[in-house]
């Protein structure tokens, strides 16, 4: 961020997003007046949960502090093992999620030969009837044809559920008994080789989280505020519906700060914005006293069924937990594939900014439903696909 201003509202500024503030923005505070060369960092061993991180994800997740403890710990594990286990799994692997009752990564495989391969790794495992090349490819026919045709507005999104073994399709409520809802139904089930079921949605359609111009620590463009996703190499990745390739960004002290370098909405939702003008990156997400500023020390993947934490300029720091992956959402400019569900709450203004699990970065806030006083759920962009689109390197502690 700027030299002038260095802490402002305890990082607030930190934050143009907030929560990608060190990890990911533009960070007009500080926290770092590290300066930080993104290219050269490296991951440092994981370090023990603040108890003030433990006592939030707790209240987020209604865990005492001493489960929410134990969870973090056993997720860790759990990312640090996932690979491991998918390579022992080879062409049987059927997905993988995390299993908060017994603390323990589960692996569904096709082959009861691999089971035993897979277990060797510290891992559970359950045998699946459907391999998840099998179910991401039926997806995938899926995505296809909502591609040629757009998928009507009373359907939500659609994933693959390795849990399940089928494809889900989520329905809006009130509107399963649509012509176009039950067209578009009968549609996938043929195109499909692997089961398709549904779920009932909320009735709200999901959104967006940009927003207008409001007071607070945003990052602006032209009349849109979002959120600093993770700092990179030379600058930020955050949500590409905040703006199209080539748009001014400024700061939360209205200085300019960088352009868009790169971006893409529909059908993916992420964004490169080049840091300039003074302003510097750090490996850091903003905890907005909730708890400590996060240093962000790689982006392993968290499993489907692991607690993961959000930031934003406008609703702050929130938890909840990974409900889906691989998910295409349905918003109204058009279709966004391979996206991450989470129940974590987020509003207008959050757009772009940092999911976080651990000390490791997962992606950026893209949009959902609901509100953080009544709860909803909120989709990401996993950080990842964003680095390696724009062949960017995250800046690590």
């Amino acid at each position: 961020m700027r030299r002038k201003p260095v802490v402002r509202a305890g990082l607030s500024a930190l934050l143009v997003l907030g929560a990608l503030s060190g990890a990911g923005g533009a960070f007009s505070t500080a926290a770092a007046a590290t300066g930080g060369d993104t290219s050269a960092a490296k991951p440092a061993a994981a370090s023990a949960p603040s108890a003030t991180l433990v006592r939030a994800l707790g209240k987020d997740l209604g865990l005492t502090t001493d489960q929410a403890r134990r969870r973090l710990s056993q997720e860790a594990v759990a990312m640090k093992l996932e690979p491991k286990a998918k390579r022992a799994a080879g062409t049987s692997y059927g997905g993988s999620w995390f299993d908060a009752d017994s603390g323990k990564l589960v692996v569904g495989v096709t082959s009861a030969e691999r089971a035993e391969s897979v277990r060797a790794t510290g891992a559970t495992t359950r045998i699946v009837r459907h391999s998840a090349k099998a179910l991401d490819a039926a997806k995938a026919r899926l995505d296809k044809k909502a591609g040629k045709k757009a998928a009507p507005a009373g359907v939500s999104s659609w994933s693959v559920d390795p849990r399940a073994g089928s494809v889900v399709v989520r329905v809006r409520a009130g509107h399963e008994g649509d012509a176009a809802v039950r067209a578009f139904l009968r549609d996938a089930e043929r195109a499909s080789s692997v089961p398709v079921t549904t779920e009932k949605a909320p009735a709200q359609a999901p959104t967006t989280f940009a927003a207008g111009t409001v007071g607070g620590d945003p990052y602006y463009t032209g009349n849109v505020r979002c959120s600093i996703g993770f700092s990179v190499q030379g600058g930020f990745v955050t949500a590409g519906h905040c703006g199209q390739k080539g748009a001014s960004v400024s700061g939360w002290d209205r200085s300019y700060i960088g352009t868009f370098q790169g971006s893409s909405f529909p059908g993916n939702d992420y964004a490169y914005v080049s840091v300039g003008s003074g302003w510097w990156t750090v490996p850091v997400v903003l905890g907005w006293g909730t708890v400590p500023d996060a240093l962000v020390r790689g982006s392993a993947e968290a499993p489907v069924g692991a607690s993961i934490c959000r930031s934003g300029s406008t609703t702050h720091w929130h938890c909840g937990t990974v409900l889906a992956k691989n998910e295409t959402v349905n918003y109204s400019q058009g279709a966004v594939y391979q996206m991450t569900k989470t129940s974590v709450c987020a509003e207008g203004g959050d757009s772009g900014g940092s999911f976080i699990s651990g000390d490791q970065a997962q992606g950026v806030t893209s949009g959902g439903w609901g509100n953080c006083s009544s709860g909803g759920e909120t989709w990401y962009q996993p950080v990842n696909e964003i680095l390696s689109v724009y062949g960017l390197r995250l800046h690590t502690a």
